[in-house]
């Protein structure tokens, strides 16, 4: 049987544009992650993973213009958002260049012998090792700073882990110039290429995840694809990590007085979240709880006028925008529900935003309206009007786990219920934000970018320095003599790296 060909395919029509590559088969998938295999140690020395981090992030600058065209050709984002992408995708592969040099994620402790302990402790010296070939698959609504050169990639490499990717299949050609770009990268430093590999089609994203040498995975997609990944690496002979990003609905809380005190500045600013990149952040605010009464209609009047202003949007591919156009219908027929602008379908091949509102009390317990729970991929959200606190709690008590949840109070600080709302949204999400939106993640040393399932499989974040965490097992030497020590756990520490000695926090010779 022939190998079936990979298209890429431009979203504001739905014609194919170019074959740019071929389905790998299982035999095809096999030699990719025994070749990934074959060169880990060559990523064993840690200045070289910086420098190839550090090239890989200019060579990216350099090609810029051309992975910009590529990208919107492919998914209709557009220069200006891809622009800002590229620049997010270049900054995390510096950042995590600037994480290996400094070596505090290799997390060493040493403790010296002690007879006077109880029980006594031997000399034992931990650090963290590389787990081994990681399989990445890639997103749709960021091709660069989720795909081929994005973060998962970037820490696993951090890491020291040969990565194979999973390409998307909604941007074929930018993943394989992204992959170009990386592997000539690796050459340029001395690296054998094949610290990273790209590979297409469904087939092979199941043979990935199920191959004996792969050692963990990071995934960024939907929650029944997710899952289906997520149970089969879970069934392997010997089960291996599977950090995957499903979904999430993002509530956000508006409390009477800050509708009181900023209505039209909430609803105006609800309305730039929902709707940016076309409803396609996997932060988009899906679900939102406003009063009911005059402040909550003032906030709705502001968030009518500006998502009627916005203009008809496309979306990633023709599926995506035929499950939104179902999705939003299915919700929009409930009872009770209204649709003050209605989302839908814009034309043949965009989508108009908009958004649903009804009662809290429909959904304080379980009935029809449970759909309204679930997120809907696009740019819709559901506004439900409460007429008490209790109702808030009620309703929050049923939500799934979550990337973020936001809370919006008085600026003015006369919410007296703003300590009790924030200690219900805690447990529901990664991110909690005070009077902001969540659409947009800094990457940064303390961001969280996860939460409770479905929103994630796992308690990592895969966003930030730490999100090298997820590519690592720690290892303890016992009594082991000095010269049979790696160089990060001897007693002069050659290599000048961040530890923990007896206890104490860490320290530079």
């Amino acid at each position: 049987m022939a190998a079936a060909p990979v298209w890429s395919v431009d979203p504001r029509t739905g014609n194919p544009r170019e074959q740019v590559a071929v389905e790998a088969t299982a035999e095809e998938v096999d030699r990719a992650v025994r070749a990934a295999h074959a060169v880990r140690e060559a990523l064993a020395d840690r200045t070289v993973r910086a420098a190839f981090l550090r090239t890989a992030a200019d060579l990216l600058t350099e090609a810029g213009e051309h992975v910009i065209e590529a990208a919107d050709a492919e998914t209709a984002l557009g220069p200006a958002r891809l622009t800002g992408e590229l620049a997010r995708t270049v900054a995390q592969l510096r950042a995590f260049a600037e994480v290996v040099d400094e070596g505090a994620f290799l997390d060493i402790h040493i403790d010296h012998a002690d007879a006077t302990r109880t029980p006594p402790w031997p000399d034992l010296r931990r650090y963290k090792i590389p787990l081994g070939v990681v399989a990445v698959y890639a997103a749709s609504n960021f091709p660069l700073a989720f795909s081929v050169p994005g973060g998962d990639t970037a820490s696993a490499l951090a890491a020291g882990c040969p990565v194979v990717v999973k390409a998307h299949p909604d941007h074929p050609a930018t993943s394989e110039l992204c992959a170009s770009v990386l592997r000539r990268a690796a050459a340029k430093v001395g690296l054998p290429e094949d610290v990273l590999i790209l590979v297409h089609g469904f087939e092979a994203g199941v043979e990935l995840v199920k191959h004996p040498l792969v050692t963990a995975a990071g995934f960024t997609g939907s929650i029944r694809g997710g899952r289906a990944l997520f149970d089969a690496a879970a069934a392997r002979p010997a089960p291996i990590p599977f950090h995957g990003e499903l979904g999430s609905l993002n509530p956000v809380v508006v409390t009477e007085a800050a509708a009181a005190e900023r209505g039209e500045q909430i609803g105006a600013g609800l309305a730039g979240s929902m709707t940016m990149g076309a409803g396609q952040f996997c932060t988009k605010p899906g679900f939102v709880l406003a009063p009911a009464g005059e402040t909550g209609d003032r906030l709705l009047k502001a968030l009518t006028e500006a998502v009627s202003d916005s203009e008809a949007a496309v979306m990633l591919d023709h599926r995506m925008r035929d499950a939104f156009v179902a999705g939003v219908r299915e919700r929009a027929e409930l009872p009770d529900v209204d649709a003050p602008v209605t989302p839908g379908a814009g034309g043949d091949h965009t989508v108009s935003a908009g958004f649903l509102t009804v009662p809290a009390r429909l959904l304080a317990t379980e009935g029809p309206h449970d759909a309204l729970l679930e997120e809907c991929f696009g740019p819709v959200t559901v506004v439900a009007r409460y007429a008490s606190e209790d109702e808030i709690t009620a309703v929050l008590s049923r939500l799934p786990g979550n990337l973020t949840a936001t809370l919006q109070i008085a600026e003015e600080g006369t919410d007296a219920d703003a300590p009790g709302l924030l200690a219900a949204l805690t447990p529901l999400a990664g991110r909690v934000l005070v009077n902001g939106w969540p659409t947009g993640v800094a990457v940064a040393p303390a961001q969280h970018h996860g939460g409770p399932y479905p929103a994630t499989t796992s308690t990592s974040t895969s966003v930030g320095a730490t999100a090298i965490e997820r590519w690592l097992r720690p290892v303890s030497y016992q009594t082991t003599p000095e010269a049979l020590l790696p160089p990060e756990l001897r007693e002069d520490n050659p290599l000048g790296l961040p530890r923990r000695v007896d206890g104490r926090r860490p320290w530079k010779v």
